[in-house]
């Protein structure tokens, strides 16, 4: 399976290794997780980001009343998701129907976070500090496992959500989100 390559995208800090030996020791669908970590943003593309999160404020305010707190996590998102070559505004419509903006949400299932991560991906992937219902860490481990899905699936939104979900095969969870994503979020 590839989750121990997908260990290379989450672990930014692989011990003596350079983040460009780290990028193309990974394949290409995952490379831009780990190499554009450190990257700088232009200001076009800083201009980009904050039309888009003003746009998404309001929604998200059904969610998370704090202004500062939708602002981080909207800055976050938006730069995990474009990290991870994601439409920020499909996280945002897979953390609706996931966990209702709850970054505390546990399922019974035992995900957890804002992205529902289940324990097992740290245990393949990270480190064992990372904390998952920590908002920054969630939504690169989920962003990240997103984005391999959707290159395991040939661009299948359907199919890589599905895969997301644990429930491939089945449409009602990949018709949730992407109903979220163009109902919500555009």
């Amino acid at each position: 399976m590839a989750r121990p390559v997908l260990a290379a995208s989450l672990v930014v800090g692989w011990a003596m290794i350079s983040p460009v030996a780290q990028a193309e020791s990974l394949p290409a669908s995952l490379r831009p997780t780990l190499a554009d970590t450190h990257q700088q943003q232009t200001p076009q593309q800083q201009w980009l980001m904050r039309q888009w999160r003003d746009r998404m404020d309001a929604p998200l305010s059904d969610f998370i009343p704090a202004p500062t707190q939708r602002r981080e996590l909207l800055t976050t998102l938006y730069q995990e998701a474009r990290l991870a070559g994601l439409p920020p505004a499909l996280v945002l419509a897979l953390i609706h129907v996931e966990s209702a903006f709850d970054a505390d949400a546990v399922s019974s299932a035992g995900a957890v976070g804002l992205m529902q991560i289940m324990p097992f991906w740290v245990e393949e992937l990270g480190l064992p500090v990372d904390d998952l219902s920590h908002p920054p860490r969630n939504l690169r481990y989920g962003c990240t496992i997103l984005a391999h899905y959707l290159a395991v699936e040939n661009g299948d939104f359907t199919r890589a959500l599905a895969r997301y979900n644990g429930s491939l095969g089945d449409t009602w969870y990949p018709e949730r989100v992407l109903h979220a994503w163009r109902d919500h979020w555009q």
